[in-house]
């Protein structure tokens, strides 16, 4: 008969000497409190205030002056942009065929087989015009 209400840790179980969560051995931070198990952390570590980020370095800066001197965007705008584009343009077509969401990934297919080496954007742009074409 037990002699406690809290279930005790299998073989292959630890109990966090912080918080007292139970989970696997071989994990290295409680998944409830992220207490590292096995090396000591200092409390300064742990505290959010402490941590300041290093300023941009100089070349980072002039590359930014001649990103906004010339009006051409950072990479990563760059991948962003042509995110917001493909869900802004998956969105339209969405509402187009009426919220179905097998028809929308047909019609990006068919053109995807049409135009094999162009990218999802484009099939994209391409599907709409279809659709507004065929149901004028």
């Amino acid at each position: 008969m037990p002699t406690s209400l809290d279930p005790q840790p299998a073989e292959n179980e630890i109990e966090c000497a912080n918080c007292g969560a139970i989970f696997f051995y071989e994990l290295t931070r409680c998944p409830k409190c992220g207490v590292n198990l096995y090396e000591p952390e200092d409390k300064d570590e742990r505290n959010p205030e402490s941590f300041k980020p290093h300023p941009a370095g100089l070349s980072a800066k002039i590359g930014n002056f001649f990103r906004q001197l010339t009006g051409k965007p950072h990479p990563a705008e760059e991948l962003f942009n042509q995110s917001l584009k493909q869900a802004a343009l998956h969105n339209d077509l969405l509402k187009k065929v009426g919220g179905d969401r097998e028809t929308v990934e047909r019609l990006i297919e068919f053109e995807r087989q049409r135009l094999p080496n162009a990218n999802r954007t484009i099939w994209l742009q391409n599907a709409i015009r279809r659709w507004e074409q065929d149901n004028q």
